[in-house]
């Protein structure tokens, strides 16, 4: 696929000699962006048409736009990209699957975007159907599709665009463990990213190309590891754990961009909070001599574009009867920020596992596992309305239940905590036990030092009841000791919004709070 579109840009003439100095270009750059069509809270969850006419909202795709259009203004030269993760988030996914992702990005101009683990979340045909939709490639390197008939001449591992007179190649990365965080099937396989990034940046420079763009949704920490190992990569484009870089806010991971020796490394968050922009310039060998910028908030001080807001508006109309509808009240704002509930026990984590836990205690079930990936938003104070809920669990996932040893539970806690400094997904939030866990140890060698079952200390040859999602008890995020230790399992539950729905309504008005389950040693 690569050298077809090396082929192609050789006939139009495009040689290596012709390179210029100071060759300037500007990357406008979205991640993470998870079906937030429409203006969201500070909160990322959804946001009121009145708050969004007081300015208090953020985001959505009439903002994106307009944004675009202006950042385009700006400059003669630039490319517009995409760090993965279009996908899944919100009632317009669950209605529309890809189709209005593949509208927005190509009204906007998009020219090239990395596969997401969310791309996959309903497998190999819906990301086809997203591929023919689009008008731009899309990428992955560190996959091979060639034996998934839909996808095998649907994604290609890199590009060659041609910009001001030169060309640009881009490469593509996934997540190494998408085939835990999603599900891809048995027909794509993934591999290590620096080992595939590398392959490709070689064919590239034995072909003239010396402006290397890699579109990587693998994370902050793999960004890094890989513009080390590949100093040939001149740009990183990050995604997949929604890193805020910027050179002036508190709370930001790091400098935007985050230099690793003459790579320049970008992400801008997520939920189309902010639009990335990077201004890079390039030396006559293709060496950044100059990379400056900062991501841009979308707030409210950029206009909606007006065409754009009218047609979501048009798109949200079927949705507008369930999500609208007030389901339960919140006491409080309940916490369910990914920073917090990957790497510690949180109230939305709590509130899940409740919940869950409440729906079958009378099947003989004692704990729930919730893992934190598959918590996408916190909910403010007030009326809750179904739209809320569905924001926070958006996966359409079912309650699974079933029986396993003690020992399965203490493996699933290990598996749990062993990515914590990475802020993965699969950190559990727990109903019906509490654990200790110990960071000093390595992972999966011993860091859970004590489990709780209603009091009392886990026996790891009794068995015990449990409730989770159905994508952790088949082996998603890595649980799958749910897969190999389960015992009557059945999957096919109700949906875990609805369960949340129903609990928070029967309780009255919530107010979850952090109760010391989950025990960090210090």
């Amino acid at each position: 696929m690569l050298a077809r579109f090396l082929s192609s840009a050789a006939m139009l003439g495009l040689g290596a000699g012709m390179a210029m100095a100071d060759y300037s270009l500007t990357v406008l750059h979205t991640n993470d962006f998870h079906s937030r069509f429409e203006p969201i809270s500070k909160y990322d969850s959804g946001c009121s048409a009145e708050d969004n006419a007081e300015g208090k909202c953020f985001g959505g795709s009439a903002r994106l736009m307009t944004a675009v259009e202006e950042a385009k203004a700006r400059t003669n030269n630039y490319i517009l990209v995409d760090g993965g993760d279009q996908f899944q988030g919100s009632l317009f996914y669950t209605y529309y699957k890809g189709r209005v992702a593949a509208e927005m990005m190509n009204k906007m101009g998009y020219d090239a975007m990395t596969v997401g683990n969310h791309e996959f979340d309903d497998g190999p045909e819906v990301l086809k159907g997203f591929t023919e939709s689009v008008d731009f490639p899309i990428l992955m390197s560190n996959a091979d599709v060639s034996t998934e008939p839909l996808l095998n001449d649907a994604i290609q591992k890199a590009v060659i665009l041609e910009r001001g007179g030169e060309r640009l190649g881009l490469i593509g990365l996934t997540p190494v463990d998408t085939d835990e965080l999603s599900s891809p099937g048995p027909n794509v396989v993934f591999s290590d990213p620096i080992e595939a990034v590398a392959m490709q940046v070689e064919r590239m420079q034995a072909n003239g190309i010396n402006k290397i763009i890699v579109l990587s949704h693998s994370g902050y920490q793999v960004d890094q590891a890989l513009a080390a190992a590949v100093p040939e990569v001149d740009i990183i484009v990050g995604g997949h754990d929604n890193t805020y870089l910027s050179n002036t806010a508190e709370n930001a991971k790091g400098p935007y961009p985050t230099m690793v020796g003459t790579t320049a490394i970008v992400q801008a968050y997520a939920y189309g909070k902010f639009l990335g922009e990077l201004n890079v310039t390039f030396d006559d060998d293709g060496v950044i001599t100059e990379a400056v910028g900062e991501p841009i908030v979308m707030d409210g001080g950029v206009v909606e574009h007006p065409a754009t807001k009218e047609r979501i508006a048009e798109l949200a109309v079927p949705l507008d009867e369930i999500r609208n509808k007030v389901v339960a009240q919140s006491g409080g704002v309940i916490e369910g920020d990914r920073a917090v509930c990957r790497i510690m026990e949180c109230p939305m984590g709590n509130l899940v596992a409740d919940a869950m836990l409440d729906r079958v205690k009378d099947q003989g079930i004692q704990v729930a596992f919730a893992n934190s990936g598959g918590i996408r938003a916190s909910i403010d104070e007030g009326d809750v309305t179904m739209g809320e809920v569905m924001t926070v669990l958006p996966f359409q996932n079912t309650l699974s239940t079933f029986q396993a040893k003690g020992q399965v539970i203490i493996d699933a806690l290990e598996n749990g905590v062993s990515q914590v400094e990475e802020v993965k997904g699969r950190f559990p939030q727990v109903a019906g036990l509490s654990f200790t866990w110990d960071p000093s140890v390595a992972p999966n060698e011993g860091r859970v030092t004590e489990v709780m079952v209603a009091g009392e200390p886990i026996d790891p040859e009794a068995v015990y009841g449990i409730v989770t999602n159905n994508f952790v008890r088949n082996g998603g995020d890595g649980y799958k000791m749910f897969v190999s230790g389960a015992m009557d399992a059945y999957d096919f539950g109700p949906d875990l919004a609805d369960v949340l729905a129903d609990y928070m309504a029967a309780q009255g008005p919530v107010m979850p709070m952090v109760e010391g389950r989950i025990t960090r040693v210090e």
